[in-house]
């Protein structure tokens, strides 16, 4: 055994013969205590290496111990590991009296690192004892990690109540793998304590049924021995759709006499709609048809004959309340129904004695008086019944068809109700009064209505007519009543959208709309500005409509001046898309006049409506050519040296070198494509009537577009009842509704007959810069009613929602107009020289000379571009004659408004502290040369 052990070392290469000598002698010095079968058997471990993972830089131990073991060495990747890495010791075991050695090895980050092999760093124990060697597991050592990016982190969603929620989550890549948990509003979730939830799954969370309290923001939270990890946070809605309640019993007929209606109710409360759950589809009200039997008021039929004369010497006689009997809650008959008098003429024997109480001759007279008394009373009696009667059957038969709800033509929506905030504003009219109002909103049948421009929806219009006719309108008789004027225009319908919005009792009903006449705009002036400049340049303005033209200082030669203007084209869009899929975003405008010669390119701001996305918009800007036929001048994302386009929120500004006609028109890449409209109501008393008349306006949202509405409602004497609201409107192909709501059903009726109007999605998305208005007239019951209180709503379907708050006056005597800030103010349209601009003149020529010079590090303006954030499409300055001034032009267009200079000096101060840098340090690599 001896050699054998020694061979086993030599082939080992390591020099252990001392050491193994001495435990040979150790060994046989215990082997007086030891039993026969612990010297001949081979090792067995008791414990062996088990896999590590190393974090961050700390080493990991291994550790193996056996028994009966003479010697214990690591290997690890195949080689032996070097005895001065082991540490080990030997006890006694108390319970078998057999010796125990036990070895330990530390395995380091760097160890791991530096090994490239097949498989993962490894390592194992080799025991020996007196019969030969054992080996233990395989124990692999694996550096820890976990990466910071989930792989899939869980999306938000909306599911209905009793939906199933299935939320995926894939932690990121590590080692060890990553276990996988989930926070409900950052509340560990338990799938032992919910039967409802799953979490067991590919570490997805499943909800079987989803229920309210489900509602919440879910957080995949992976974690293992290095790092936890969150992923996004997924917001999950469960939405309740709207259910119908039962239907409520007819209501008693309206009228008491004639024909009139019967309505019964139903609400969306069974379940209501929550957390934006649909709205029951259907109508709330149902009604019907009834006759109500007028009143027939009694009559008294003749009277019958006198009776005998009975021992008192009186005779009776009767009538009946016959001729009519009264009927249907009628009146009785009015006076007595019988009749008694003395039947002897005074001469009357009673208990056989004579009586002479009375002449004869004075008897008869008296007699004779009372009869004709009595015959007069009971004429005038008479009559003034059949009067009576009469004017009360003419004002019964005065109840007709005006007296029908409105939404017994239309069907009607589920109210529902929330309360709204009102801010005081200054500049509106009762601004200071706070009605303590709860909105209830209801969604009928719509009608719609394009502006009207200069007249009331409902003025006479020649053969521009919209007939609406319903089976239960002629059923009435009152077909003709249905009868609504509107003037509308050519439109584009992008995609195949369909122009026919109008329905009636959710069935559609096809409607002749006819061009808008062109003796509508074309009496009307266009918005034009003019002025005369030279070669100290100026500003031209069309007041309230958002558009500017700006001439710099030095465009125009010395000795030189233009007479140049800028027209707003008020007339229909001219700007044709190939494939119809473009609206217009401001309006068109012209400047000229043409053959300008100018050596910097004029700046022109146009006021637009877009909520600007390059993921969802194509926005083009367009030149009319001299076909008249519109030609792409360039896209706003893309590079161009002919022009320079600078989108900002609510404006672009463009930098020009030709005259001529241009419009900015954009086309929707994706449904979350939005446009903003611009909502407004006006209100004002109809002449000669009690009528109040409500319109409400639906704009793009451009300075421009909202000052038509302006003029319109100045010239009707219109009173602005609402700060202006903005709409975000999606481009979606769904439509627009307009409803009023909360108006006091008794203090005031609607007509026509109609509480919620629609505007169908391609009216408003393709208005072009034209209003839309629809009006709903409002009649008072009583004169004495002088307040007016209600709330409009207006949303599109499915999208976002605004509400205008309606609380005024509507007496003659507290009629005003629309307030002074909001006509227009044409006073001021151009300014010329130093007036017109920011930067006083001989700071723009410093800054010039200053920027325009090359310098070792190029040229200077790229860095003042840089500074005001001007970093696209710099080859176009690099072209002009002076960069700095035309990027100077660009900066006063943007800052026309506020005239704050802080900007400019802060930019200017940042470059002299870069240039000061420069100096001290050695020269840098030169920036790109835009020039080259």
């Amino acid at each position: 055994m001896g050699m054998l052990e020694r061979r086993l070392l030599v082939a080992l290469g390591i020099l252990m013969l001392p050491v193994f000598c001495f435990t040979r002698t150790s060994s046989k010095a215990a082997s007086g205590d030891a039993s026969p079968d612990a010297q001949s058997t081979l090792p067995h471990f008791l414990m062996e290496p088990e896999d590590a993972y190393i974090i961050k830089s700390n080493p990991v131990k291994l550790k193996c111990r056996a028994t009966p073991a003479l010697q214990i060495f690591f290997k690890c990747n195949g080689e032996w590991v070097h005895q001065s890495q082991h540490s080990s010791q030997e006890y006694m075991d108390e319970s078998t009296g057999q010796r125990v050695r036990e070895v330990v090895i530390n395995v380091t980050r760097q160890q791991v690192e530096d090994f490239h092999g097949p498989e993962d760093y490894w390592c194992l124990c080799v025991a020996w004892s007196h019969l030969g060697t054992s080996k233990s597991r395989k124990a692999t050592v694996r550096i820890a990690y976990l990466r910071k990016n989930f792989e899939q982190d869980p999306q938000g969603k909306e599911v209905p109540i009793k939906g199933m929620i299935v939320l995926h989550c894939r932690p990121p890549e590590g080692v060890p793998m990553a276990e996988v948990e989930w926070l409900k509003n950052e509340e560990l979730v338990s799938s032992i304590a919910d039967d409802n939830i799953d979490t067991r799954a590919d570490h997805n969370l499943i909800i079987n049924e989803a229920r309210l309290s489900d509602s919440a923001n879910y957080t995949c939270l992976a974690s293992n021995i290095v790092a936890k990890r969150r992923s996004a946070t997924a917001t999950v809605v469960v939405f309740v759709n709207g259910g119908w309640s039962l239907w409520t019993e007819w209501s008693p007929c309206n009228v008491n006499c004639g024909r009139g209606i019967q309505k019964r109710t139903r609400t969306c409360t069974n379940p209501a709609p929550l957390n934006g759950g649909a709205f029951c589809e259907g109508m709330s009200v149902q009604k019907i048809t009834c006759n109500a039997l007028c009143p027939v008021d009694g009559g008294w039929d003749e009277w019958g004959e006198w009776s005998t004369c009975s021992a008192q010497c009186e005779r009776q006689r009767a009538r009946e309340c016959t001729a009519p009997a009264p009927r249907h809650r009628g009146k009785m008959c009015e006076g007595e129904s019988e009749a008694t008098e003395n039947c002897t003429g005074g001469l009357c024997t009673e208990n056989r004695k004579l009586l002479h109480d009375v002449k004869p001759q004075s008897m008869d007279g008296t007699n004779d008086v009372a009869l004709y008394s009595g015959l007069a009373a009971g004429v005038i009696a008479v009559a003034v019944l059949v009067v009576a009667v009469t004017l009360y059957r003419k004002s019964q038969s005065e109840y007709g068809v005006d007296v029908i709800d409105s939404s017994a033509l239309t069907g009607g929506f589920q109210s529902f109700n929330f309360k709204t905030t009102r801010q005081g504003n200054p500049l509106l009219l009762n601004s200071s009064m706070q009605p303590d109002i709860t909105v209830g909103q209801t969604y009928s049948s719509p009608i719609c209505f394009q502006d009207s421009i200069d007249k009331e929806l409902f003025d006479p219009l020649p053969d521009i007519k919209v007939k609406v006719q319903s089976s239960f309108m002629v059923s009435l008789g009152v077909a003709d009543r249905a009868e609504y004027h509107v003037k509308a225009h050519p439109e584009t319908f992008p995609r195949g959208m369909d122009r026919d919005c109008h329905t009636m009792d959710g069935r559609k009903k096809n409607l002749t709309l006819l061009s808008r006449p062109s003796a509508l705009t074309a009496g009307k002036a266009q918005p034009r500005t003019t002025g005369v400049f030279g070669h100290l340049g100026g500003r031209l303005v069309v007041p309230n409509t958002g558009v500017s033209l700006l001439v710099s200082h030095g465009a125009i030669a010395e000795d030189t001046s233009w007479e140049m203007y800028m027209v707003i084209n008020q007339r229909e869009s001219s700007v044709k898309a190939a494939e119809g899929y473009e609206i217009l975003l401001a309006p068109e405008v012209t400047y000229g006049p043409p053959g300008l010669d100018l050596s910097f390119p004029v700046a022109m701001t146009i006021a637009h409506c877009a909520e600007v996305n390059a993921a969802n918009w194509n926005i083009q800007l367009k030149r009319q050519a001299k076909d008249n036929k519109w030609e792409e001048v360039m896209s706003v994302e893309d590079e161009s040296m002919s022009c320079y386009c600078l989108m900002e929120a609510n404006c672009c500004h463009v930098l020009l070198d030709q005259p001529g006609s241009y419009a900015l028109v954009g086309e929707a890449l994706t449904e979350e494509a939005v446009k903003r409209m611009k909502l407004a109501v006006f209100g004002s008393t109809e002449p000669n009537s009690t009528d109040y008349s409500l319109r409400v306006y639906c704009v793009d949202d451009t300075p421009y577009a909202f000052q038509g509405v302006v003029t319109t409602e100045t010239s009707k004497g219109g009173q602005l009842l609402e700060e202006p609201k903005i709409l975000l409107f999606k481009g979606n192909s769904l439509s627009l509704q307009v409803s009023i709501q909360d108006l006091p059903h008794f203090l005031w009726d609607i007509k026509p007959f109609t509480t919620c109007q629609e505007f169908s999605f391609s009216q408003v998305w393709c208005s072009n810069q034209q209003p839309l208005h629809c009006a709903f007239l409002l009649e008072r019951y009583s004169s004495a009613n002088t307040q007016l209180s209600c709330k409009i709503s207006v949303r599109q379907v499915k999208g976002h929602e605004q509400i205008l708050q309606v609380y005024t006056s509507v007496t003659e005597s507290e009629k005003q107009t629309v307030p002074y800030f909001m006509q227009a103010d044409c006073t001021v349209t151009s300014h010329t020289g130093a007036k017109a601009f920011k930067i006083p003149l001989s700071i723009r020529q410093r800054i010039c000379a200053t920027f325009d010079t090359a310098n070792a590090k190029g040229k200077d303006w790229q860095l003042l571009a840089q500074k005001l954030h001007i970093e696209r499409n710099l080859s176009y300055f690099a072209k002009q004659r002076s960069p700095s001034a035309v990027i100077l032009s660009l900066w006063e267009a943007q800052n026309q408004d506020n005239g704050d200079l802080d900007s400019l000096a802060s930019a200017l101060e940042e470059i002299g502290k870069i240039n000061s840098k420069h100096q001290l340090k050695s020269p840098e690599e030169p920036r790109q040369d835009y020039n080259q």
